[in-house]
């Protein structure tokens, strides 16, 4: 095998860890602060991108909030399903 076939496969590799999502999805029983809480402790993100997350779900129903391996997108749903949020891991 070739260096670049290789680094091809290392490199498919890669975005195949790094494909799984965690989405969350719109729901009527909680508020605005508790989802922005919520996605505060699980992505460690600013408070203005949890608005921004919490807005889309709001909006269309359901958003992306982490993309990467999937033990850390399902460590993010474990976080965000602590106060019963709606969340899926997908590929």
């Amino acid at each position: 095998m070739t260096a670049v076939a290789t680094r091809k496969d290392s490199e498919q590799e890669t975005k195949k860890q790094h494909a799984w999502r965690t989405v969350l999805f719109n729901c009527d029983c909680h508020t605005f602060d508790d989802v922005e809480t919520q996605l505060l402790k699980a992505i460690h993100c600013s408070l203005s991108a949890a608005r921004a997350f919490s807005w889309e779900v709001h909006t269309k129903g359901s958003a992306v909030v982490y993309s990467g391996a999937r033990e850390r997108c399902e460590a993010v749903a474990a976080v965000l399903e602590d106060i019963r949020l709606q969340v899926k891991v997908t590929q």
